[in-house]
């Protein structure tokens, strides 16, 4: 798989085009905010969505699995839309998000919205974890060099010579920390120039920013000074 490959606070990572990261020392994916059943919860409230969400996102997810074979699954917070997203799963997605757990010894990190994960998941419960030399977590809180967290789904846009625009899901780091881009399929973006990222990095950024799909899609690294404020 395509990638941008590189050291973050002395670990090897590597940032996939398909937002997850992985750490070839021990062979561990990492992907955050995946968000089951946000469809399903809008529905709830009379929004109308898609209810294609989850079965997409697993359906990504099982790609990276089968691909890349990892020892260590980590899923870094928001990974259920809410407390009952669980007991909304349709039976076929429980049963291949079951089967997706059970390859890989998996740690499900708490989130804002899912600090208890449905009792019936199997793998490890943590409030943050140290792995391989880095700490992962859901909130970044940029005091920890090494931190690995998601949460602000960030986004880039890059403008084009010709005026026009690209936007698209990103990772950020400035090689000490890194910020996660949201893996699941209904979740939105929050442009990095947002403040929430204010004091969350010590150096320059960059955008760690996939182009193109499927096999030929690559990871580009751009600096901040070279991506557009808007939203």
């Amino acid at each position: 798989m395509q990638g941008h490959a590189f050291q973050l606070h002395d670990t090897p990572v590597v940032a996939l085009a398909e937002a997850a990261l992985f750490l070839p020392r021990t062979q561990t994916l990492i992907v955050s905010d995946l968000h089951f059943e946000k469809g399903s919860a809008f529905a709830v409230k009379g929004v109308m969505l898609p209810p294609f969400d989850t079965a997409e996102t697993l359906r990504r997810l099982e790609a990276l699995v089968v691909a890349l074979a990892p020892k260590v699954l980590i899923a870094l917070g928001d990974s259920f839309h809410d407390r009952g997203a669980g007991s909304r799963l349709a039976d076929e997605d429980r049963a291949k998000l079951e089967s997706l757990v059970g390859q890989a010894e998996t740690i499900w990190i708490e989130g804002n919205h899912d600090p208890e994960p449905p009792a019936w998941l199997e793998g490890k419960r943590a409030a943050e974890i140290q792995h391989d030399g880095l700490w992962f977590r859901h909130e970044p809180t940029g005091q920890v060099s090494g931190e690995v967290a998601g949460h602000l789904h960030p986004c880039a846009r890059v403008t084009g010579k010709r005026g026009g625009s690209i936007r698209r899901r990103c990772f950020v780091t400035d090689g000490r920390s890194l910020i996660m881009p949201a893996f699941g399929a209904f979740t939105g973006g929050l442009n990095l120039f947002d403040p929430a990222f204010d004091g969350l990095f010590q150096g320059p950024v960059h955008a760690l920013m996939p182009s193109g799909s499927g096999p030929s899609a690559k990871v580009h690294a751009i600096a901040a000074k070279n991506l557009t404020r808007s939203h």
